[in-house]
């Protein structure tokens, strides 16, 4: 039996606007997640929060009605033209921002806040002008806000919020630097609301917090247990020329139709969706250099139930909120033992189910004892049966395109390009 991730603490007990209550009740909220019932009270008696909670149970709802509450409690004394956010929402990775940005809209549809959206990519100019047209609440990664900052575009000294999520991975990505450049052109930490979320608190975290704080409330929720009830966990060790056939073995005997397989590297990735596509499995595939416009195209098409298998290198780890994913697969295993937590917390959101099958093959294998001393368990093995490997069609060979021909192509072009440069 599944456990409940709700408490029996609904947000009307709590004294908002009503703005923000017409708003909880449009996104389909009644009851409060552990980290909601936890953090609401303190937030909304102006206390500084710190925050730890697996991923995937109500964070970002927290924090935003939060913002929204302080916002509309305390109204702009700037007029709206002027180009001072009065909230700054940080974010570690772009996908993360544009979620949050579009949990904003639903919670904000009554409060008539304006918001502001900065990540890289795309859309430079465009979110240029939309922050200096002025908005309320910033939100964004920490590069792309830096950058408009110290071209004046906008300043930060009327922000009364300062939200950091996912505050530990902001150290693994380098951003710490930014981080504490922008706290330090916001308002002191006693004329403003500070709050920190993190999937784990750890001792460089917490320093951050209390140094850039005002004597955070420390709030933690089930920190001893990393992974949720409702995620079925599983190892099949393997060798590594039968991945391929386990995966397409376990998909055809599943119901994929919302899976993340996640892989090390994007050459592995590129394989594995070559793969796929080759044995009848529609796939997509989301590293780090796939560009904006594409990686925002492969979301939409996962969200839309168009695109049922994304492979995936750990990008898209964090900061994904995709509801219904029904399968996570660690084709690899992951050389970080946070990062299995953050994978598989892709499936079993919010009360939903899930399944986290991994891969313990000769390369990757050595992770497990780490992975399973970090989540305090040990997951189950499944044997690996003969009946559960498909012999695989190989995919095309990929054509070289016209500008690698050079590198390894046609040897008479090769023999022409020399000649005519001689």
């Amino acid at each position: 039996m599944s456990k409940n991730p709700l408490t029996d603490v609904p947000f009307s007990r709590f004294d908002l606007p009503v703005p923000i209550s017409q708003g909880i009740e449009e996104a389909g909220f009644v009851y409060c997640t552990p980290i909601q019932s936890r953090t609401l009270p303190l937030v909304l008696a102006g206390r500084d929060v710190a925050g730890q909670a697996q991923t995937g149970t109500g964070k970002t709802a927290a924090f935003l009605i939060a913002t929204l509450n302080h916002l509309l409690r305390h109204p702009r004394t700037q007029p709206p033209e002027c180009p001072r956010p009065r909230a700054l929402i940080l974010a570690p990775t772009r996908e993360l921002a544009i979620q949050i940005h579009r949990d904003a809209e639903v919670l904000n549809r009554h409060c008539g806040l304006r918001l502001g959206l900065a990540y890289g990519g795309t859309g430079y100019e465009s979110q240029r002008e939309t922050l200096k047209a002025g908005v309320d609440i910033l939100i964004g990664t920490p590069g792309r806000i830096i950058d408009y900052f110290k071209q004046h575009v906008f300043d930060l000294k009327d922000a009364r919020v300062v939200v950091l999520d996912e505050a530990d991975r902001m150290f693994d990505l380098g951003f710490i630097r930014d981080i504490r450049f922008l706290l330090r052109h916001c308002p002191a930490p006693e004329q403003r609301l500070s709050l920190l979320f993190s999937a784990t608190l750890s001792f460089r975290v917490m320093e951050l917090a209390y140094e850039h704080m005002n004597n955070p409330e420390l709030v933690q929720v089930e920190p001893e247990k990393l992974t949720v009830d409702q995620v079925r966990q599983r190892v099949y060790y393997t060798a590594n020329e039968d991945k391929i056939p386990l995966l397409l073995g376990l998909l055809g005997h599943m119901d994929p139709r919302r899976s993340i397989i996640f892989v090390n590297t994007k050459r592995d990735a590129e394989r594995v969706e070559r793969y796929l596509e080759a044995n009848g499995f529609h796939a997509g595939m989301l590293s780090g250099d796939v560009p904006q416009q594409k990686r925002q195209h492969l979301l939409a098409q996962f969200l839309g139930g168009n695109l049922p298998v994304l492979v995936a290198t750990d990008v898209a780890a964090r900061g994904l909120h995709i509801p219904d994913v029904t399968h996570v697969f660690n084709f690899d295993l992951p050389q970080d033992a946070e990062d299995y937590v953050h994978r598989i917390g892709r499936t079993a959101r919010l009360g939903a189910e899930g399944d986290a099958i991994s891969f313990a093959c000769e390369r990757y294998a050595y992770s497990l004892p780490d992975i399973e001393n970090y989540i305090g368990q040990k997951i189950p093995r499944e044997p690996v049966e003969p009946a559960m490997l498909v012999t695989p069609i190989a995919p095309a060979r990929r054509e070289r395109r016209p500008h690698e021909a050079g590198r390894g192509g046609d040897p008479q072009r090769r023999h022409r390009t020399r000649s005519s440069s001689a």
